[in-house]
């Protein structure tokens, strides 16, 4: 290859490198760490939240988009989805009525709330894409997004999961919350009660639930870290 073209294809990948090599994809491209360890970034709590909340409203999107899609493919016909039934299988877990409520909660007590609310939407969600993948049209249609939606629900309990141990490291949160960070400690009894719900159910069911983390990690974040955008 003559001196001039290398040298072109040179600055070439390294201008690609600057635009994608630093962009991560995901909570989890870069590793991140709540003080300083070696080979991870050290981030601070407000930036913490600044990710999650982002990667809360992505999935929030991608749930709001699923859900209209399911109806397209599906059910075309408006007058073919009848009553949905309300009573989700995260109906269990208490959450706060309203945003007055959830601002006036106990931060661990609204940090658990979040982090039940994510746990309780792993298995169903992965179920959901199983179920899915037999109707290869609507995978095609839909651009996976039930996949992508219970890849982004493991990966923002695992980011909520590195919030609370910066917020215990800097005093914030109490250690109580610590015994309840395994997946397993969330489990209800009944917990599978999300298999007796049809797919449009549990789609309308998460959109919901989706909708609240990113509420509550908003008022959760505004009330620690008032001074950043709040």
């Amino acid at each position: 290859m003559p001196g001039n073209i290398r040298s072109v294809s040179v600055v070439l990948v390294g201008l690609l490198c600057l635009v994608f090599c630093s962009q991560p994809t995901s909570l989890d491209a870069a590793p991140l760490c709540t003080n300083a360890e070696a080979g991870c970034h050290v981030l601070s709590l407000a930036n913490l939240f600044d990710r999650v909340i982002q990667h809360s409203a992505r999935m929030h999107s991608i749930s709001n988009d699923l859900h209209s899609e399911f109806e397209l493919y599906f059910l075309p016909s408006k007058n073919q989805i009848g009553r949905v039934s309300r009573n989700c299988h995260t109906s269990n877990i208490l959450t706060p009525n309203g945003k007055e409520n959830a601002q006036r909660m106990a931060r661990e007590e609204l940090t658990e709330v979040i982090l039940k609310l994510l746990v309780a939407w792993r298995d169903p969600l992965w179920h959901f894409h199983q179920s899915m993948t037999h109707f290869h049209d609507f995978i095609d249609f839909s651009s996976n997004k039930s996949l992508k939606m219970s890849d982004m629900v493991h990966e923002l309990r695992k980011g909520v999961q590195k919030v609370v141990e910066k917020m215990q490291m800097l005093g914030i949160l109490s250690n109580s919350v610590s015994s309840l960070m395994s997946p397993e400690a969330f489990l209800a009894p009944g917990s599978a009660e999300w298999r007796l719900m049809k797919d449009y159910e549990l789609l309308y069911c998460f959109r919901r639930d989706s909708n609240k983390v990113q509420n509550y990690l908003k008022i959760l974040k505004c009330r620690i870290v008032p001074e950043d955008g709040c």
